[in-house]
């Protein structure tokens, strides 16, 4: 009974997981979320299509369905419990410009309100972007292939550069210029990106 239950789950999986690309084969912006993802994640480069892509991360990576359903708003309640929709409790403001190729780990306990986030950013647990003084007109700018630990806090008008790494526990409250390593609180540049 067991293998045929789990049969049944792949096969609705593998239905609805077409329909869904079938919606989104021309957004380009999901499909660069795809290929970062597939590509951040060290996926089976025997997998040469979008769909086949998207196939597999819809069912083995449950944080690309997060991103994917942020984005699209296309799964409904039942489809998100066949393809494991999780709870993060993780809050993306619909005001937040975000380019293509968004990934996160575990992205737990997290808020994000910015003005604009460039491409490729990645981020893991506990990251609080936000305004200053509640005041929304105070928001952070944040360049392309921005990669940010647990547990960061970035606040206010402020400009993240392009090509930056922010360690773990650090808490950003000035800008932070394009090439460099920062972390501590308050973030400090740790060391210049020269690759």
């Amino acid at each position: 009974m067991k293998k045929l239950s789990f049969y049944l789950i792949h096969l609705r999986q593998s239905i609805y997981t077409k329909q869904l690309f079938e919606k989104i084969k021309g957004d380009e912006l999901v499909l660069q979320d795809v290929h970062h993802y597939f590509e951040l994640r060290g996926c089976d480069s025997k997998k040469k299509t979008d769909f086949d892509r998207f196939k597999h991360l819809m069912k083995y990576y449950p944080e690309f369905v997060f991103i994917f359903q942020w984005r699209t708003k296309l799964l409904s309640k039942s489809l998100k419990r066949l393809f494991s929709y999780p709870n993060y409790q993780c809050k993306i403001f619909r005001s937040t410009q975000i380019q293509g190729g968004l990934s996160c780990f575990h992205p737990f306990a997290t808020v994000i309100n910015a003005k604009t986030i460039g491409k490729n950013f990645e981020f893991r647990n506990g990251l609080t972007i936000g305004n200053k003084n509640n005041d929304n007109s105070l928001l952070p700018t944040i360049g392309n292939n921005v990669t940010v630990g647990a547990n960061v806090c970035i606040i206010g008008h402020i400009t993240i550069g392009h090509n930056v790494v922010i360690g773990a526990g650090s808490v950003v409250v000035k800008n932070v210029p394009d090439n460099v390593i920062v972390a501590g609180n308050p973030a400090k540049v740790i060391r210049k990106i020269t690759e």
